[in-house]
């Protein structure tokens, strides 16, 4: 698996109103091939929109630009994504919900790497359950499971543990990282302790537009108890909390 980098670069109008604000200002997003990437930011400036012009959906704002590998080509077929809701379909066990996209490709689906991915994630023993019967670490771990199956060298993760308890989401993160080993990801949170723990690269986006911070010294996944974490946690949430945390990183 080669992975490529992504960039994305152009003007995002995000519609006043339905969740968005004014215009950003051009910007050009970049992730580094078979590293994390963290876009951390607040609800409502346009990191899951990024995320979905990556991923070439529907977004339903408006967008002048271009989406590609970072050598100007387009990502069709190369993407896999994880959403912050498992997505999961309640009438179908994990093991079905893990060969989903074979299934809807009209493809024969590979049960047996159904199999290794399920016993990757630690779900050998629940493969037959249905969502309803798994607790919601479990679920994030079926998605994930699903997301492996596709086995694609880009993965989109749209907040995937937000809504996870923190010793679950530790485990995730750690999980996701292991799993994810050798692929280009990028991640949208807007938790600034998972950025920290989890980027090679942390961009940060708000209103003001999108700039690039520093990540603690190592590297991840990193201790999410440490020195360095718990700083660099605290740096990213007072330039969250900044008017301009743009003309911040440049003063």
């Amino acid at each position: 698996m080669h992975p490529p980098g992504l960039r994305l670069t152009g003007r995002l109008d995000l519609v006043p109103g339905e969740g968005g604000g004014p215009p950003l200002p051009p910007l050009t997003l970049s992730a580094p091939a078979g590293r994390w990437t963290c876009l951390l930011g607040p609800s409502g400036v346009g990191k899951s929109t990024l995320l979905r012009l990556l991923a070439g959906l529907p977004t339903g704002v408006g967008f002048a630009g271009e989406a590609s590998d970072d050598a100007g080509r387009p990502l069709d077929g190369r993407v896999s994504w994880m959403a912050q809701s498992d997505l999961l379909l309640p009438w179908l066990s994990v093991s079905e919900n893990v060969v989903l996209g074979a299934r809807l490709r009209r493809e024969r689906p590979d049960r047996a790497r159904a199999r290794e991915m399920i016993e990757a994630v630690g779900l050998g023993p629940h493969a037959a359950k249905t969502p309803s019967e798994l607790s919601g670490g479990m679920r994030q771990r079926a998605a994930l499971a699903r997301l492996l199956m596709e086995d694609r060298p880009v993965a989109l993760l749209d907040e995937p543990f937000g809504a996870l308890d923190v010793r679950t989401r530790a485990e995730m993160q750690a999980l996701a990282f292991r799993a994810l080993a050798g692929r280009t990801v990028l991640l949208v949170t807007h938790d600034a302790h998972e950025a920290a723990r989890l980027g090679h690269r942390i961009l940060l986006l708000t209103e003001s537009g999108l700039v690039e911070a520093e990540p603690p010294a190592g590297e991840p996944i990193r201790d999410p108890a440490g020195a360095e974490v718990l700083a660099a946690q605290a740096s990213l949430t007072r330039r969250l909390l900044s008017r301009d945390p743009v003309a911040e990183a440049r003063a």
